[in-house]
């Protein structure tokens, strides 16, 4: 899954599959200006902050059980957010400071260090990263990703999969090629 937020017309936190189908707002309600994500891989977890509402929020992968971790006027400077064990992390874009907050209740909040220029922010640990198993995705005997011949993009699961083209050329009638 795709999972990404929008502040538009209608604010709103929506996942979708990563070839762009089955788009479906988990967070629709209560959310003004959602501006950095953060997913908890193993809970299944969707963490957002919203600068406008100076709010950072929770809700399970279909959009339930939906908690505020902390608010305040301090939300308003924060920028990109991670997830890993019991914080998230972020970065204070007033005096460019790493912080890290207690992801289950807001507290605990300790500056880590500080940057001369960041907006984003990830945490890069083994485990953190999924197992890779076999996907639809994966190159065939001839050397196209799940037989496609430009893009592969991972459907509805890891076995199912949707070619797409390159700028420029449209996919055949075979739904592979590219012309």
């Amino acid at each position: 899954k795709l999972f990404f937020t929008d502040y538009g017309n209608a604010a709103k936190v929506e996942r979708c599959d990563m070839d762009g189908m089955n788009r479906t707002w988990i967070v629709d309600s209560k959310i003004e200006q959602p501006t950095a994500l953060a997913l908890d891989l193993i809970n299944k977890y969707v963490y957002w902050l919203d600068i406008y509402l100076e709010t950072v929020e929770v809700v399970d992968y279909q959009g339930r059980r939906r908690q505020t971790i902390t608010k305040g006027r301090q939300i308003r400077h924060l920028c990109g957010l991670a997830v890993f064990e019991n914080y998230l992390y972020t970065i204070n874009s007033d005096n460019l400071s790493i912080l890290r907050i207690n992801r289950y209740n807001g507290t605990d909040v300790q500056a880590l260090a500080r940057l001369d220029n960041a907006k984003e922010i990830r945490v890069y640990q083994k485990r953190t990263q999924a197992a890779v198993r076999s996907h639809a995705c994966e190159v065939d005997p001839s050397g196209m990703p799940g037989g496609c011949s430009h893009i592969c993009l991972l459907s509805s699961s890891y076995k199912a999969r949707t070619c797409r083209c390159r700028t420029g050329f449209i996919l055949g009638s075979d739904g592979r090629s590219c012309k």
